[in-house]
Formats: structure tokens, sequence, C-alpha cells
């Protein structure tokens, strides 16, 4: 994600003095009413802690589904249904299990002959990967970062497992750049013939967590697993003394056929223009091995709780504003997907995307999806938050979240920049849990999607057209949003028509 900054303090002031009154009044209302006591921290404590963790197909999906729709009425939305869609796979993690095996000789004179070196790795399965069945003794081999060098290092890797390494995941650019680097290792190990891959964890101190390779939902082409990192680099330090290496491995995943899972939608009537509509979402879903506080529970609750302040300001939009948790957004951004081309036919009518996905650091600015027409508009929208500390609004191109596929729609879309805070090292780990929630914060991010979402649905014009195809083209190469496509498999999938605009 390039952090560029595109409002200076003097232009921001520039655009707070050019904003009408009216627009002045109505975010201090909202703002007001957003900072006021509500069940935002209820709310969550009854997803994260009683719920738990959310993976389409589970139960703890359907009731979490269940929570945004009695969550969303509370709040006082004026209609809410959830909408279902078909994810093509079910996945499920059984025990996976790794034992590493070794041999050392004792002292420098080599007396003694072998001893064994046998102990018991802390592993998990990538989801959606394939399962392996129990399998002994498999060599393993050490790939480094899976570069071609490397593998052109490591020779024959035909039925072995591959050890990947990794760095300590710091910031948006490190998580960024484990999942960029993923894919071209699954297809040297592809094409090699080998067993699996480990992938050395990006968090210290045994911090396991769940990452998925699969892009829609498609069961993977190799299993997979997450190594802890301090006994994954324990492996890497064996081979590099020259110790052989190998692996009893077990990898039971459950899988399963297609499963229907569904997002909730909950609108407040615009007054005007009740068929033009603004967007402010978060995906409801989670990974399963912590309780999915961070990610993204936390901004779930924040779309319920903002719903809640523009109702209590007693404003009423000119458009329509919805309120959306998407579901399945960890397989594949899947929910959003699946309600962007069911819904099509009105994006004429979108008049602004809003997602909120980073846990709650502070949030100091938006991504606007590549357009330059709205930035402006959304500066001046946006000045009253810079009270918060929100004081950037960027030309950047996206990918990651459930903003995607409305961006390659054409749709104005405006994706929460935040800091990372304490979001890494819990970012899909069994540490992700309610305690980590800064509270505080969340109320102030409560505070910034409810006054963006109703500035957007009250202005006199939409903010921007929907673009064409053509124009969303552009943006594209601008912004090298071409290269992020291409990076991550979907280029040809855009170049094709399969992903995005038809015309």
């Amino acid at each position: 994600m390039l952090k560029v900054l595109w409002l200076s303090f003097v232009l921001s002031a520039i655009c707070f003095a050019a904003t009408p009154p009216s627009e002045t009044d109505d975010a201090a209302r909202i703002i007001e009413a957003a900072l006021q006591p509500s069940p935002l921290e209820n709310n969550l404590h009854h997803l994260t802690d009683e719920i738990g963790g959310r993976v389409p197909g589970t139960p703890a999906m359907q009731h979490a589904v269940e929570w945004g729709v009695k969550a969303l009425t509370v709040a006082g939305a004026d209609s809410v249904h959830a909408e279902g869609f078909v994810i093509p796979n079910s996945w499920s993690e059984g025990a996976t299990e790794m034992t590493v095996n070794a041999f050392y000789e004792v002292g420098d004179a080599k007396v003694g002959g072998l001893l064994p070196t046998i102990f018991r790795a802390h592993a998990v399965s990538v989801a959606w990967a394939p399962a392996l069945a129990p399998a002994k003794h498999v060599p393993v081999v050490d790939v480094g970062s899976g570069t071609p060098a490397d593998f052109a290092k490591a020779g024959d890797i035909s039925g072995k497992v591959l050890l990947v390494h990794s760095v300590v995941l710091k910031t948006w650019d490190d998580l960024f750049a484990e999942y960029s680097k993923a894919p071209p290792v699954i297809d040297a190990a592809v094409k090699g013939k080998a067993k699996a891959i480990a992938f050395i964890a990006t968090r210290e101190h045994d911090i396991l967590y769940r990452h998925t390779n699969s892009a829609e939902g498609e069961i993977d082409r190799i299993p997979q697993v997450l190594v802890a990192r301090e006994d994954g680099e324990r492996i890497g330090r064996l081979l590099a003394s020259g110790h052989p290496v190998w692996v009893d491995l077990s990898i039971p995943n459950n899988i399963g056929g297609p499963i229907k899972s569904a997002n909730v939608i909950a609108e407040i009537k615009g007054s005007e223009k009740p068929d033009e509509f603004v967007i402010l979402g978060a995906h409801l879903d989670s990974w399963e091995l912590g309780t999915g506080a961070l990610d993204n529970g936390c901004n779930a609750a924040l779309v319920v709780d903002a719903l809640r302040a523009i109702k209590a300001s007693g404003l009423k939009p000119r458009r329509s504003i919805r309120f959306i948790l998407f579901s399945g957004e960890e397989e594949g951004l899947l929910g959003s997907r699946a309600y962007a081309i069911a819904h099509r036919p009105e994006l004429d009518k979108a008049a602004g995307v809003i997602i909120y996905d980073s846990g709650t650091g502070k949030t100091t600015g938006f991504s606007d999806g590549g357009r330059n027409d709205v930035l402006d508009t959304a500066k001046r929208l946006t000045a009253p938050l810079q009270q918060f500390g929100l004081t950037t609004v960027k030309t950047d191109m996206e990918s990651g979240t459930d903003h995607f596929d409305f961006m390659l729609e054409g749709v104005p879309t405006f994706v929460a920049d935040q800091e990372e805070a304490n979001y890494m090292e819990n970012y899909h780990a069994v540490s992700d849990t309610y305690d980590k929630v800064d509270f505080v914060q969340l109320k102030k991010n409560v505070a910034e999607a409810a006054e963006f979402s109703f500035a957007l649905a009250n202005l006199p014009e939409k903010i921007g057209p929907r673009f064409t195809r053509s124009q969303i083209e552009q943006s594209l190469r601008e912004t090298h949003g071409d290269e992020m496509l291409k990076s991550s498999g979907m280029w040809d999938a855009w170049e094709s028509g399969r992903l995005g605009r038809q015309k």
C-alpha cells in the first residue's frame, strides 16, 4: 500500500473553510452522536467471546449472520435482510501433526555413533489447502525464501516437504509481501512434484495463524502448513549444519462440496433519492484460531454503531445508506463479489462504497480507488475528521478487502487507511481476541465512518459517476493497479471480462 500524502494541513484547512455550513453542522451532530455511550462493546463481546471464530459453512458463521440481523435492527435500520450466496467448497482443519526427525554426532571426535533429534513442531494447515494422508519419514529440503535461484540451488524437490523462510511481520508491506510471494512458490512446488510446503510463520513467540492462498474459494493444488517460527528456523539450522531432516506429517483436512453463506444488509432509506445509495461495509467472517476481534469483528461492530449514530442524530440523508456485513471475505472476497455481481444492474446508482478492515488502529485517511475526479470533494467531506488525525485522501488502487469488486465495477470506493497499532502480530492469529481491541479509538473510527458515509449520501449530486471499463483500465495503468492484478494472478480474469465491469 503506497503511503503517499495527498493532503497537507494547509490544503485541508482550505477545504474545511470551503465546506458549506450545513455540511459542517451535520458533521458535528453525527460525530457527537457517534461518541455517545452505545452497545458497541457488548455487541463485539457477543460476536467474539460468545460466537467466536466465524468460518463460512460453520454454525458460528450462521450465528454471526443472526447476530448481524438483530444488531442492525436494534440499531434502528429501516430494513434488514440477509442475502445468500454460494461458496464452491467447504473446508475445516483436522488434527494437523508434524514431527521432525534428525540425527547428530556426539563431540568433535565423532565417536559414539548417531543420536536422534526428535521434536513435535507446532503447525497448522493453510486454509483451503488439500488434505495429506499420514506420511512417514518424508525428507525436508530448504528452499530459502522461494525464489527461482533458491529452487535451483535446492535441486530435486520431488516427494519432499519444502521449508520456506520468511521475515518477521512489522508493516503493511510485509503483510502484502507474505501473500504475494506464496503463489510462485506453490507453482514451483507443484511443477517439481513436491509432497507439501511448510511456510515459516512471520510471527514470533510460537504464534500461529491462518492464511489461504486460494483466490476464489477453490481447493488449492498442494498440501501446505504454516509452522511456528521457532520450530521452522530450528529445522533450517539443522539442515544448514548438514543434518538430513525428515518429518512425519499428517494434514487431515475436511473438505466438502458447495456451501451457502450470507451477507447481512441493513438500510436507512434516503429522503430525496432513495434509489441511489452509499455502502458502508466490513466483513463479518473470520478465521477460527482466535475469535476474529481485530479482523474484523471490531469493524462489523463499527458498521452497526455507525447506523445507530446516524439515526440518533435525527438527520436523514438524501440518498439511502446500506450497511453491509460481508461474508466469505477471507476466502477471496466472495461475499462482496457476489453482492456486486447480483446488484450490477443498479450500480449506476451507487454513490460510493466505504470499507473498514484494519483493526482499531487510528484512521489516517482513505484511498479512493484511483479516482482523481472525486479527490477534492472527498477531502472536503472528510475535513471535519481532522480532529481525529484523519488528514489524507489519496488516489491509490488497492486490493485485499471488500471494496475491490466495486472498484473494478467503476463505483467510487474509499478504503480506510489505518495505523498498524497491534494489528500485525495478531492478524488471523490465535491471539486475535476481544482484549486486543482499543475501544477508545474504535469509537473515533465509528464517528469517522458515520460522518463520511452520511456526507457522501447527502451531497446534492453523487460524488462521481460510475466509471466505464475503459476508464477503470486507465486508472489501473495510471496507479500501477495493473501490476497489482498481475502479481496476484487476476490480470487474465480482468482482460477476459470475468472480473470487473463488462463494458
